[in-house]
């Protein structure tokens, strides 16, 4: 790895932006008052901070092979972090709305 070399830095700056928002994500499930406001965050934030990480990961990926594995991968994630996302929202929801910590 070259470390002049312009995508490399922009591999990392992408990097960097994908663990911000897995931070504000975590933050997002740790203060906010209601399951459903730490749903929507956790699932939201990690979902673009995953987007951004496999972003970098496909720009110094060595075939493009490897750059369509890591996007399929990306999509199994953002359709299983939704289906779960709707399966926790929707068992909340039949227990009345009540935010059991």
């Amino acid at each position: 790895m070259n470390v002049a070399d312009p995508l490399n830095w922009t591999a990392i700056v992408l990097m960097g932006t994908g663990a911000f928002f897995f931070v504000a994500g975590s933050v997002g499930l740790l203060r906010l008052p209601d399951r459903f406001s730490r749903l929507h965050a956790l699932t939201k934030a990690d979902n673009v901070g995953l987007g951004f990480i496999i972003l970098a990961l496909m720009l110094i990926a060595p075939d493009p092979f490897h750059a369509v594995k890591l996007a399929l991968i990306w999509l199994l994630v953002v359709f299983a972090g939704a289906t779960g996302a709707h399966l926790i929202a929707k068992r909340a929801l039949r227990n009345d709305g009540e935010d059991s910590r």
